[in-house]
């Protein structure tokens, strides 16, 4: 892994030009280091990330437009444009839009791990549960569905 490095991204893209699929959610990474990683994301309504654990990573979410429903630590929770969404290392959680309109937010881990990788390998993934099976090589364990 290679050190975070000075530099702008240019708004509307992603570092190198990388755009990943996943799932139909649109991500970009913005940023990459071995310290953190950041990706711009836009999920169209219906879209989500169910619950899930990163047991070694850090997360947060700056919702820039739009509404994300969530289920964070056990809670249902609401973020809107200019939240930020904390979410500590081995706290469960899941992110949901179901506003009617498309979401755009900026995410970032720290430190990186391996999620870089994680997203190049399940691009353009239809299945769900290959994702999921992919996800747990890189320390992010999905959980069941409630029920």
């Amino acid at each position: 892994m290679t050190a975070l490095t000075a530099g702008i991204t240019p708004a509307g893209e992603g570092i190198d030009g990388v755009v990943w699929n996943i799932l139909g959610q649109t991500y970009k990474p913005v940023a990459h280091g071995e310290s953190c990683f950041a990706f711009d994301t836009l999920f169209p309504d219906g879209t989500f990330v169910p619950p899930h654990i990163h047991s070694s990573q850090d997360e947060f979410i700056r919702v820039l437009d739009g509404r994300f429903d969530l289920v964070l630590d056990g809670q249902a929770v609401t973020a809107t444009t200019g939240d930020l969404i904390r979410m500590p290392a081995g706290i469960m959680h899941g992110i949901f839009n179901k506003s009617g309109a498309p979401v755009r937010a900026l995410f970032w881990v720290s430190p990186a791990k391996g999620l870089y990788q994680l997203f190049t390998r399940i691009n353009n993934v239809p299945d769900p549960a290959e994702v999921v099976r992919i996800a747990s090589e890189y320390e992010v364990t999905f959980l069941p569905p409630p029920g």
